[in-house]
């Protein structure tokens, strides 16, 4: 059953009816303490931030992560541990051992999914997964990882669904699935790297024609990730004031 329409569940995927931020936060905090303490700046729209300790929870709670979460968690923002599904690869035993590490640890309010399978066959996989994991938080956000449009599907597995993740040069010229429109903005989020300063406006009004809900632009560039790559979403964009007083309230100085 969707998250959205089960019974008693909340009216919104992100707890917000305007377009925010999720913010990847492949960062480990050691890294990006900057970038992790600007999070917490009054006026920014913050639908969530992935904690990601080592590609997952990692072998032991880490004490800079649990400052990070815990500073976040305080100040009202959703933190999700980064789950790797590896397209369909890693055992469903150990994606869930490590949800669990996360909410033992970092006391997480959700997960966020990445390379999740796309395809009709492995649905009922994923599927299996997040109704565990919705067991294992008593509830809690969910985010497929997808970085495209999966089969129409996956949109009852999960509170949200990353149905783009890449390069500006190729989202400005993307094109949104049909059987999105079934759905409202909060259940789609795009992540989108490359993005010049001069196209930022142009870039949120793509996300909006495509029905996006939650965002996150970068001018950084590169690969996605993934072992011996830096992901261009590891840190915050140069511009990231800028942005959020865009399409929020404006940033407290």
């Amino acid at each position: 059953m969707p998250h959205l329409t089960s019974t008693g569940a909340k009216q919104s995927a992100t707890g917000a009816e305007r377009l925010g931020f999720g913010v990847p936060g492949y960062a480990h905090p050691l890294l990006a303490p900057r970038e992790w303490a600007g999070l917490t700046r009054p006026g920014t729209p913050l639908h969530w931030v992935v904690l990601n300790v080592s590609n997952g929870p990692g072998a032991r709670p880490d004490p800079h992560c649990l400052e990070a979460a815990g500073r976040l968690a305080n100040a009202g923002v959703r933190v999700l541990g980064h789950l790797d599904l590896a397209y369909g690869a890693r055992s469903f035993g150990d994606v869930v051992a490590d949800a669990q590490q996360f909410a033992d640890w970092y006391k997480v309010g959700g997960f966020l999914l990445d390379r999740c399978p796309v395809e009709r066959a492995q649905l009922a996989q994923v599927r299996r997964t997040t109704a565990t994991l919705d067991a294992v938080l008593d509830g809690g956000h969910l985010v497929l990882g997808h970085g495209t449009h999966p089969y129409p599907g996956y949109a009852e597995a999960a509170d949200q669904l990353v149905t783009f993740s890449g390069a500006w040069a190729d989202y400005r010229w993307s094109q949104v699935a049909e059987w999105t429109a079934d759905h409202p903005p909060e259940r789609f989020a795009h992540f989108v790297h490359g993005v010049p300063r001069t196209h930022l406006e142009e870039a949120t009004r793509i996300a909006r024609w495509q029905g996006a809900g939650t965002i996150f632009f970068t001018d950084r560039g590169g690969s996605r990730g993934g072992k011996g790559h830096s992901s261009p979403f590891e840190a915050l964009p140069g511009y990231w004031d800028e942005i959020v007083s865009q399409i929020g309230p404006g940033v407290s100085e």
